[in-house]
């Protein structure tokens, strides 16, 4: 693929999939009575290293987390804008991620602000950049005040969202058993919504998202946002093909190869893409968005 010019995540972190694993069932989409073959996971994890660099990102890889099942998730670790990284509080299971996530950034050279303690913040994951906006998930991995602290201490204007709970056969909304937090098909925004293209030169951002991952509130957030142009996913692609947990760099995605209309809305806007095929990964839960942390956010 040839390189083009990078608008965004140009530098990107990564782990790896040595202690990958779903014992701790924290989302839904983890399932402990499933083995995980981490030697497949590994080469998925790896050819999504590829695609990035073949599209120009710089990808600064560390080992992981030691018996830290999510320690490949690393978007999950911090948000990032700047010489400023603002850490993570995770669910019970990944809480051993945390120091080590603030070791890593610490020796990048980040400076390293914590949220108030008792308040949960999912880092990038529930908290996507698109030039100086910041799209929050809350109600499940982040509180709203945590995210209200990150975008005020890295200098975004929040636009505060909340996708539609899992529930039972009743319509009640779903506790975690693993973590105690309630639960949702989409709980990081980023499964949710992705960020293709940064405003620039007086042109206007583009993300996608899926209207029916987001409760109607939170629709109507979205669609009065004139700011950014929208491209829609469906639910279908959203959910069962994790579409929208993608890395732009504004010019080429790296995504799901099983997102057929995304692909073709986005071929028709211009952009390249690059497919890699991914199942073992989203056993966790995660995605390719979800393995990377993007270091450069300006």
């Amino acid at each position: 693929m040839a390189k083009q010019p990078l608008d965004i995540n140009s530098t990107v972190l990564m782990s790896g999939v040595d202690y990958f694993d779903d014992t701790a069932a924290i989302n839904p989409f983890m399932d402990s009575s499933l083995a995980v073959n981490r030697e497949l996971a590994g080469a998925e994890h790896s050819e999504i290293q590829r695609a990035l660099e073949s599209a120009g990102v710089k990808v600064v890889k560390v080992t992981p987390p030691v018996d830290c099942q999510d320690g490949v998730y690393t978007a999950n670790w911090a948000l990032v804008r700047g010489n400023k990284a603002v850490m993570s509080l995770l669910p019970n299971a990944r809480s051993n991620e945390e120091a080590y996530a603030e070791q890593v950034l610490r020796d990048l050279g980040k400076e390293i602000v914590h949220v108030p303690d008792g308040l949960r913040f999912s880092g990038q994951g529930d908290a996507l950049p698109c030039g100086n906006l910041l799209f929050c998930g809350q109600g499940y991995r982040s509180d709203e005040a945590a995210q209200a602290f990150a975008a005020e201490t890295l200098g975004y204007e929040r636009v505060q969202l909340q996708t539609v709970p899992k529930t039972n056969w009743r319509g009640k909304a779903v506790i975690n058993k693993a973590s105690g937090w309630p639960d949702s098909f989409f709980y990081d925004i980023d499964l949710a919504l992705s960020v293709l293209r940064a405003p620039r030169d007086g042109e206007r951002g583009l993300i996608a998202w899926c209207p029916e991952a987001f409760t109607p509130e939170s629709q109507q957030i979205l669609r009065s946002l004139n700011t950014v142009e929208k491209i829609e996913v469906s639910l279908e692609e959203a959910k069962i093909a994790f579409a929208c947990n993608l890395v732009s760099t504004g010019s080429v995605v790296i995504m799901s190869a099983k997102a057929p209309r995304l692909q073709a809305e986005l071929k028709k806007r211009g952009f390249s893409i690059s497919t890699p095929e991914i199942d073992e990964l989203l056993k966790g839960g995660g995605y390719i968005r979800c393995t990377t942390l993007t270091l450069d956010n300006d």
